[in-house]
C-alpha cells in the first residue's frame, strides 16, 4: 500500500449551515464544493487547509452514520483519510494482513473519490478512510 497524503480529515457536524461561518469567518477557510452524497446520506462541505482537505458532514436522515455518530458521540473528527494510489490493492493488502474493514471493496464517495473504510477497531480507535482519484 502506497500513502502519498492525508487526504481531507472528516468533521461530523449537526449543520453545514451553521458550522461554516466558524470556518470561514473566524479561520478564514473558504468552502469550495458542497455535495450530497445520497448512498452515504450524507452532504459534505470542502474546504482547505493548505494541501489538506476539511471534509464537513452533516446528516440527510437520522438513520444515517454521521447522525448516528453526533447522537453517540456529538459533534467533532469523525474520520482521517488517507490518498492512495491504487485502492483495490491497498484493500488487498490490508485483507492480507487480517485488518478488519468495513468496505471490502472500492465505492463512489464525495468529489468522484473511490473510497474505502478500515473498521476503527482495527485503527486503535481511528475511523480510517482510503482514498483515491480514478482521474489521476
Amino acid at each position: 500500500m502506497n500513502i502519498s497524503h492525508i487526504e481531507h480529515i472528516g468533521i461530523a457536524v449537526k449543520s453545514i449551515a451553521e458550522s461554516l461561518p466558524y470556518y470561514e469567518g473566524v479561520l478564514g477557510f473558504k468552502c469550495y464544493n458542497v455535495e450530497v452524497v445520497e448512498d452515504q446520506k450524507v452532504k459534505t462541505a470542502f474546504l482547505k487547509v493548505g494541501q489538506t482537505k476539511i471534509e464537513l458532514l452533516e446528516s440527510t436522515d437520522p438513520e444515517g452514520t454521521i447522525a448516528k455518530f453526533i447522537e453517540k458521540r456529538g459533534e467533532g473528527i469523525h474520520h482521517i483519510a488517507f490518498a492512495v494510489d491504487d485502492i483495490a490493492s491497498s484493500l488487498d493488502d490490508l485483507k492480507s494482513k487480517d485488518v478488519r474493514l468495513i468496505d471490502l471493496f472500492p465505492r463512489k464517495g464525495a468529489e468522484g473519490l473511490s473510497i474505502a473504510f478500515v473498521h476503527p477497531k482495527s485503527s486503535f480507535g481511528v475511523l480510517t478512510e482510503l482514498c483515491e482519484d480514478p482521474n489521476k
